[in-house]
């Protein structure tokens, strides 16, 4: 049985949290594996890595600790106070695994996150990088683990201005050897990550392993990696509807979509620049399914008092036969961290089968589980299932061969 590491940046965040105490509940039989995909047919026939047998260490900002912040979380109702209670200990112990990271260029509403200074404070960004990869090395070596999967679940960063400059790998690396501060937080440690052939999964719409040099570090290199922005509430049920009105030939001609959320994601949201990515990912969706739609909006908007809740409300306004009219609307409320750990947990689980067998580079049969999955241009779900049921089909036929 080989191990697996796995390293979440943004360690003591929503997300992380809730995929670290999910784990370690079904670990100890607390819960069940409803919400991971992974754990129905096809894809459990894949061989996996048992999410139980996860060791779980990270970088974060903050000093919070990870059982203050599942208490935190338990307040609203998610995970129940019984859950924490019972992996209350394994928290703890893997608390004491998180280090500090950085937060280069991911806006003044990560910044004042932060409880103290990060690594970008006080050194240049090649030493950053030294430092990210000295904490993956350790991490691995010191619990003598076959693979490390990063993961990036932290807050979201600003996009980028000009990602072409960093389009080859030559221009990236030398990025870093000149202290360039336009680098962000992301991509320093998908860097980090790949050079060292760590599996990499940007969880987030922030820059990550999307930008061409680090690509080609990945193809370099055959480490698998994947992204980005996970799709778990408003945009996977757009992905799902949107081709039902395109096959029909119905005309969309508006589709509003209001999200209010809480937590602390919401909160950098707030701020117009780490706004910007995300806006860009949920909208394109429509874009990409429906060409012809005239009117596709969407807004984000921070509601405190919603905690880790979110809630959305489309408003489509679409036009059929005889040149008819019609509206529809539908309201999704979800936890956003129930809705995205269980995905965390099975991207690593996909990622370390992929690294175990020497399937580097690009994951794109992963495209279901991101709102703008890098590398793929097909946004409808189904067909993006099909990527998935696919590279099980291929699996499958080659152990019957063997």
């Amino acid at each position: 049985m080989t191990s697996t590491g796995v390293w979440l940046i943004g360690a003591r965040g929503n997300v992380a949290t809730t995929a670290i105490a999910g784990a370690r509940a079904l670990a100890r039989g607390e819960t069940d594996t409803t919400g991971l995909v992974t754990a129905r047919e096809p894809y459990s026939r894949l061989g996996l890595p048992d999410v139980g047998e996860f060791v779980f260490g990270g970088h974060d900002i903050r000093e919070q600790s990870l059982l203050e912040s599942a208490r935190d979380l338990s307040e609203n109702g998610v995970p129940s106070p019984e859950t924490v209670d019972a992996v209350a200990e394994d928290l703890s112990h893997i608390d004491r695994r998180i280090r500090t990271g950085t937060a280069l260029n991911c806006g003044a509403a990560v910044d004042d996150l932060a409880d103290r200074g990060s690594l970008d404070d006080r050194l240049p960004v090649g030493d950053v990088v030294d430092r990210i990869r000295d904490d993956y090395r350790a991490f691995r070596r010191e619990h003598d683990l076959d693979r490390v999967v990063v993961v990036n679940v932290a807050s979201t960063e600003p996009p980028l201005e000009d990602p072409d400059q960093y389009d080859t790998l030559d221009a990236f690396e030398r990025a870093i050897t000149e202290n360039d501060r336009d680098l962000p937080a992301s991509a320093l440690y998908a860097y980090a990550a790949i050079v060292d052939g760590h599996p990499y999964v940007n969880f987030t719409p922030s820059t990550g392993s999307a930008l061409g040099g680090l690509r080609e570090l990945a193809d370099d290199r055959n480490v698998p990696h994947t992204g980005r922005d996970a799709k778990t509430g408003e945009t996977l049920v757009k992905s799902a509807l949107a081709p039902m009105f395109g096959g029909r030939n119905l005309h969309v001609r508006s589709w509003e979509g209001h999200n209010v959320l809480g937590n602390d994601d919401g909160q950098v949201l707030e701020d117009e620049a780490n706004k910007a990515g995300k806006l860009a990912s949920k909208g394109g969706v429509l874009d990409s399914i429906l060409p012809g739609i005239e009117h596709n909006r969407v807004r984000i908007d921070y509601t405190p008092s919603l905690g880790d809740w979110k809630t959305a409300w489309d408003y489509v306004h679409f036009e059929g036969f005889l040149n008819t009219e019609m509206k529809m609307q539908f309201t999704w409320e979800g936890s956003d961290s129930a809705l995205a750990a269980p995905l965390v947990l099975d991207l690593v689980r996909l990622l370390a089968h992929a690294d175990e067998r020497g399937e580097g580079g690009l994951q794109r049969h992963l495209a279901s589980f991101f709102k703008a999955p890098i590398g793929v241009d097909e946004h409808d779900l189904s067909r993006q299932f099909a990527l998935l049921d696919a590279y099980v089909d291929r699996h499958a036929m080659e152990a019957a061969v063997e």
